[in-house]
């Protein structure tokens, strides 16, 4: 006897009620890489977790994605904990994410933290240590390994922007066991020897364990110590690491970080041809203005008549010089009206005018008689009158 077929729904509903029966299906505990990340609007995440034969997908609800410490993103391990169920509408299966943390990374990332925060208070990261990339270096000194994309595009940036600046290439190993002592003996060499003008420290994107060397110390301890400023391009724009702190200059990628070491000297020459024309228009417009400036000044009246200005200063001069003649006049005027007046009542006051009225001054011994007690009988005293004096004897008193 045939079997009665069964529909798609039937099939899907029986399935995820298989899963959701299984009890292991219910707690699981998974690794794997994240690709295909989306933050939906709505706060959801969705991601497929891989490893190197095989993908699941996953979805974390936004009522789980609030005890995250770290940003998921492509590219990183982490560890997820969940419950695989059946969804039945697509007829597939996936990973409900409870929770969610960095694979491996727990212990990296906290020793990052301490170093971050030592080296800060130490003042690695200090604005007044950062030195100034130079304007147009001769020679830029690249660390990064000598294959790959890093170096091409630095390469390939520069000579477009100065075909004449000198790239030299100092291989190191960029991740791994043992690089970040590597990449701190580069930095020394290259000062010792003086060897570029300026630094470019560069690697692509990954993970913190990729990354890792530049978060050591011994390599913040090569960039602090640079005598050549550094340019830190190491992972994507979203990464940092400890020698970005450090360095006198962080750039988001190796792209960058080879605009930033060196003018572009196409613009540069365009930027002198226009500041060129700007200059002969705004010397135009000086000649032109400065010979209006002149035919004005040979206009006007002081060239026209040069003694103008001095015949009136002339006349000021007059008027004041005879202000000035009137104002002492009237001033000996009236002093000579107070003296007068003064003279008057001196004169009024005056002895000499008394003897006018027929009146005489006595004097004896040159001192004048005020008492009969200044005399004494048979003294010679001296009238003295109007118009002379007269001697005179004292017979009785």
């Amino acid at each position: 006897m045939k079997p009665e077929a069964i529909s798609v729904t039937e099939l899907n509903k029986y399935i995820k009620e298989k899963v959701a029966s299984d009890e292991y299906l219910n707690s699981v505990f998974v690794k794997g890489e994240i690709s295909n990340f989306k933050h939906h609007y709505t706060g959801h995440m969705y991601f497929t977790l891989k490893d190197e034969n095989s993908l699941i997908k996953c979805i974390m609800f936004k009522t789980s994605t609030a005890t995250l410490n770290f940003v998921p993103k492509d590219g990183l391990k982490v560890q997820v904990f969940g419950t695989v169920a059946v969804f039945e509408r697509d007829g597939v299966y996936q990973i409900y994410c409870k929770a969610m943390q960095e694979d491996g990374v727990g212990s990296l990332h906290k020793a990052y933290e301490e170093l971050k925060a030592r080296l800060e208070k130490q003042g690695y990261f200090d604005i007044a240590h950062k030195k100034k990339i130079p304007y147009m270096p001769k020679t830029i000194g690249v660390l990064t390994s000598k294959t790959g994309s890093v170096i091409r595009d630095i390469i390939n940036v520069s000579t477009r922007r100065n075909p004449n600046v000198h790239i030299r290439l100092l291989p190191v190993p960029v991740q791994g066991e043992g690089a970040g002592e590597k990449i701190a003996d580069a930095i020394d060499y290259m000062n010792k020897k003086q060897l570029a003008d300026v630094l470019i420290i560069a690697r692509g994107g990954g993970s913190l364990e990729d990354l890792w060397p530049f978060n050591e110390e011994v390599v913040a301890n090569a960039i602090y110590n640079s005598d050549i400023p550094i340019i830190s391009a190491v992972g994507h724009e979203t990464d940092f690491t400890i020698a970005d702190f450090v360095a006198d200059l962080r750039a988001p990628t190796p792209s960058a970080a080879a605009e930033l070491a060196q003018a572009d000297v196409f613009e540069l020459k365009q930027r002198l041809e226009t500041y060129n024309r700007r200059y002969k228009v705004a010397l135009k417009k000086k000649i032109e203005y400065m010979k209006l400036r002149y035919e004005k000044c040979m206009a006007s009246r002081a060239f026209k008549e040069p003694y103008q200005s001095i015949n009136e200063q002339y006349i000021n001069l007059d008027i004041q010089l005879k202000a000035l003649q009137n104002s002492i006049m009237n001033k000996i005027k009236d002093a000579r009206a107070i003296s007068m007046e003064t003279i008057s009542k001196l004169d009024a006051l005056s002895p000499l005018k008394t003897l006018t009225r027929g009146y005489c001054i006595a004097e004896h011994n040159n001192k004048i008689i005020k008492s009969v007690k200044d005399v004494k009988q048979n003294d010679q005293i001296k009238l003295r009158f109007t118009d002379g004096t007269v001697k005179a004897n004292i017979y009785h008193l």
